[in-house]
């Protein structure tokens, strides 16, 4: 309640809806995760102005600077519902960190900024823990970012984030399109469940065509349905530098949204194709639940979803049998999922046209 006066109530910030003091106590609160996520090149810590991070250039002859921001769509609504929010931040890390390592850049640090409708400051501390741990697994620095309190545009206990994250690659060893040749070998690096794409169609099919509730156990998933649409986002951005050291990798494709065949033909040049198999795996369990509850078509599951593949390496036949060994050591699944070959005829500009899903997925 507002402070009164003779003349009538005392009109302040935090009357208006902003709370400084709340602000200040989730810095606070969050202060110890962000101070775990860090590297040596970090000068100073939270709460300046702006984030410190020393480049020492002396190792490169040419460096490039990569730069990535994203956020983790409507998955947000999911964890506000479950009222669980310690792992959205490991869905945005990975989102902008796993767009750097397509390029071959070693990500440095990353900025992450939270729009919220009311300022709770545990809330806000479960967040960044999880920013702060994606971080952790990614190799990079939490170098700052803004909390932002916006009463009347956003509903208490509402909120959405996003990030921005800098990576660095020496221009030599840059991974790009150009590199891809004819014969070259599609390695897939499986997915942890739906990632960070679609969740407007499978919150629409699974919540509100479906009913389904998200605490209600699911027999496929052997948990929780609201657990599994909060599966963290796998990051891949070391695994992706340890092939990029030990193979030939020509470059990687991030399956986000746009599905296999956009995200691939995104790092194909022109008058290459790609074949993809369906029946070199099977996609999870959640993916045949929403095409079934749903009655969602094929081609509109594959534009939409990863369908179980997060990550595609690109390489030389002659370094598949390396690659596969360097993830199985790491304890990621992954297995060859195509090929590339020279176009064998003219497209119509439709994207993804430059690749071909082709046979069945078994058991699905």
């Amino acid at each position: 309640m507002s402070p009164t006066t003779p003349e009538g109530p005392v009109v302040s910030y935090a009357s208006a809806g902003v709370d400084i003091d709340a602000g200040e106590r989730a810095v606070d609160a969050l202060r110890p995760y962000a101070a775990k996520a860090s590297r040596p090149e970090v000068l100073g810590g939270i709460g300046g102005f702006a984030g410190l991070f020393a480049v020492k250039f002396g190792k490169y002859t040419e460096p490039v600077l990569a730069a990535s921001t994203d956020g983790v769509g409507t998955k947000v609504a999911v964890a506000q519902a479950m009222d669980k929010h310690d792992t959205i931040g490991l869905d945005l890390v990975a989102m902008v960190v796993d767009d750097l390592v397509v390029c071959g850049a070693e990500p440095l640090f990353l900025q992450d900024y939270i729009a919220v409708g009311k300022v709770v400051p545990e809330q806000i501390a479960a967040i960044v823990k999880g920013i702060a741990e994606g971080c952790q697994q990614a190799g990079c620095a939490l170098l700052g970012g803004e909390t932002a309190e916006h009463p009347g545009l956003m509903e208490e206990g509402g909120y959405d984030v996003s990030a921005t994250g800098v990576g660095i690659v020496e221009s030599g060893q840059m991974l790009r399109p150009q590199n891809v040749r004819p014969g070259d070998v599609l390695v897939a690096l499986g997915s942890s469940g739906l990632h960070s794409n679609g969740y407007s169609l499978a919150r629409h099919v699974l919540l509100d065509i479906a009913r389904m509730p998200l605490g209600g156990q699911v027999e496929e998933f052997g948990h929780t349905l609201g657990e599994e649409l909060l599966t963290p986002t796998r990051i891949y951005a070391k695994d992706c530098l340890t092939l990029a050291a030990e193979t030939s990798v020509r470059t990687f494709a991030h399956i986000t949204g746009g599905g296999l065949a956009r995200n691939l033909e995104r790092v194909l040049p022109a008058g290459l194709e790609a074949t993809v198999e369906r029946s070199s795996w099977t996609p999870a369990p959640v993916f045949k639940l929403i095409a079934s509850r749903g009655r969602v078509e094929r081609a509109e599951m594959e534009k939409t979803f990863n369908m179980g593949v997060g990550m595609v390496a690109v390489l030389p036949a002659d370094d598949v049998d390396r690659a596969l060994a360097v993830l199985t050591a790491r304890h990621v699944p992954a297995w060859v999922l195509g090929e590339v070959r020279r176009s064998t005829k003219e497209t119509d500009g439709t994207p993804g046209a430059r690749v071909q899903l082709v046979g069945e997925h078994p058991r699905f």
